[in-house]
C-alpha cells in the first residue's frame, strides 16, 4: 500500500537528503540509537500507519523496523517542504 512512499524514503536516505528534528535527536539519544539505526529502521522496515498532523494537515508516516542490534524501533517521518525526508521522532518498540 505504501510501497512508492517507502521507495522514496529509501532514495532520500541513500542520497543523504534528510534532516532530523531536535526532538528526534533527543529521543534517539535517550534510546541509545545512532543515525545508522534510524537509517536501518527505514531501509529494512515497513510503513505501518499514516497520520495527519492536526495543525498543518501534513501526512506523517510510522515506519517499523529493526536497528543494527536487532531491536525493533519506530521512526516517524514526513516529506518536508524542501523535498527532504524529515525524521520527526524515533522510539523503541
Amino acid at each position: 500500500m505504501f510501497d512508492k512512499l517507502l521507495n522514496r524514503m529509501w532514495e532520500k536516505i541513500r542520497r543523504r537528503e534528510y534532516v532530523m528534528t531536535v526532538h528526534a535527536e533527543e529521543e534517539m539519544a535517550d534510546d541509545g540509537f545512532t543515525i545508522f539505526d534510524v537509517e536501518r529502521t527505514v531501509l529494512t522496515g515497513k510503513i505501518t500507519e499514516r497520520q495527519k498532523d492536526r495543525l498543518t494537515s501534513e501526512s506523517k508516516y510510522l515506519v517499523k523496523g529493526n536497528v543494527l542490534s536487532g531491536r525493533q524501533s519506530v521512526v516517524v517521518a514526513k516529506f518536508g517542504f524542501t523535498g527532504k525526508l524529515v525524521f520527526i521522532t524515533v522510539y523503541r518498540k
